[in-house]
């Protein structure tokens, strides 16, 4: 079973503090580094076809990037959260909470009514809700 987010969060901060590092954890760098660490995950996918990355996490290689990236966005995620003072579960579970209310499920019965000619999802509820 996995570490619970407070207990990461212990853990990156005495990884910090013994190497000195906390001068530089403050909101304005941890946000930059959380953005570069996204950005290096995007760069995985950037080229690639939707079928081919749905398929990234069949070769080790490249899965093993992902995961590393992933973790690199998560651990800036989980420190600037600790630099805040904002706990990210709660955080997260309001989010949904206030989109839930402004987004509500579609009801129609028809499968092609909510969808783009592409196949997307027609409207809000993908990650541009969560701004």
């Amino acid at each position: 079973m996995s570490e619970d987010l407070h207990t990461l969060q212990r853990r990156l901060a005495a990884f910090a503090a013994a190497r000195d590092w906390q001068q530089y954890h403050n909101p304005k760098n941890l946000a930059a580094a959380l953005s570069v660490e996204a950005a290096e995950l995007v760069e995985i996918f950037q080229w690639l076809t939707p079928e081919q990355s749905a398929a990234v996490m069949s070769e080790p290689s490249s899965a093993r990037r992902v995961e590393d990236e992933v973790a690199d966005v998560l651990a800036y995620l989980l420190q600037f959260c600790e630099a805040l003072g904002i706990d990210a579960l709660t955080a997260l579970a309001a989010k949904i909470e206030r989109n839930e209310s402004r987004f509500p499920a579609v009801r129609d019965a028809r499968p092609d009514r909510d969808r783009t000619a592409d196949g997307a999802p027609d409207g809000p509820g993908g990650a541009d809700s969560a701004s």
